[in-house]
């Protein structure tokens, strides 16, 4: 394997494209958040997310502040993340263009009334814990409340790009 050599830079205005390049040098999974929003199911495709805590089991994501769908997450009281497997794709996709995509018979209602996916790698059922204003997003942390999960490929992002990893 060949390694090109390092480019080091300060962050500004006239560099923020080798910035976002720098940050996709991360390896995320990829998720889609969802809440209830005044007329149906908000959506959200995100690779912001995070584990934070263990007790009490705390989870993170950053919205932009520039979406649209901006205010339905930070005032959402519960929301359900959903970590996507390799096959979801085109999911992912569609709904990081239509915060509507999902199609209401796919989904069904938690406990707490949020819109759910079934068969992602895991979903985390959580009620708001914390909101931090950050920059041009928003760190929201939530307090996991139900948890479920199934074997499978996750799906990526690197580099600009959705990606697959081999889990076998």
């Amino acid at each position: 394997m060949q390694h090109g050599a390092a480019t080091s830079f300060v962050p500004a205005a006239d560099n923020s494209r080798d910035l976002r390049d720098a940050f996709g040098r991360f390896a995320t999974g990829v998720t889609i958040v969802t809440a209830q929003g005044r007329d149906g199911c908000v959506a959200m495709t995100a690779n912001s997310f995070a584990s934070v805590s263990m007790q009490p089991p705390l989870v993170l994501w950053s919205p932009g502040r520039a979406s649209s769908r901006y205010p339905v997450f930070v005032g959402a009281e519960h929301y359900a993340i959903h970590v996507l497997g390799a096959e979801q794709e085109s999911l992912a996709f569609a709904v990081a263009r239509d915060q509507a995509a999902l199609p209401a018979d796919k989904l069904s209602l938690n406990e707490n009334g949020v819109p759910v996916l079934s068969n992602c790698l895991a979903r985390f059922d959580c009620v708001r814990h914390a909101v931090h204003e950050a920059g041009d997003h928003a760190i929201i942390v939530g307090e996991v409340l139900r948890a479920e999960m199934r074997q499978g490929d996750p799906l990526a992002f690197f580099g600009g790009r959705v990606t697959r990893l081999d889990n076998s």
